[in-house]
């Protein structure tokens, strides 16, 4: 079964950075597109930014100039650099392909303060 497993959450000050990261196992990881989603109280899981197997990327226009999704697929993970960070992205991010394929994993939780 595959496991994704996201880690690099926390608490933060409005302007402040994360680096997510997300490690894939039980998958041929190059094949997949990736995604970052996320999801806030009360609203529906969004998708944040998506990266292919050869790295092309599209960020959704909230976090573009100020997310940065990225892969290293010798380590089967993704990353997802947060930058500038706003109290309206305060959400439990998630990973999983684009489309979404597999089983959600526990997320992580990134909270920020005004």
């Amino acid at each position: 079964q595959v496991q994704l497993v996201e880690s690099g959450g926390g608490l933060v000050q409005a302007g402040g950075s994360l680096r997510l990261s997300c490690a894939a196992s039980r998958i041929i990881f190059t094949i997949y597109t990736m995604g970052w989603y996320r999801q806030a109280p009360g609203k529906q899981r969004e998708l944040v930014a998506r990266i292919t197997g050869g790295g092309t990327t599209i960020h959704a226009d909230s976090v573009k100039g100020r997310f940065t999704i990225s892969r290293d697929n010798a380590k089967n993970t993704v990353y997802l650099q947060m930058n500038s960070l706003k109290p309206e992205d305060t959400a439990v991010y998630y990973c999983n392909s684009v489309p979404e394929s597999f089983h959600w994993g526990q997320g992580t939780q990134v909270t920020v303060s005004l």
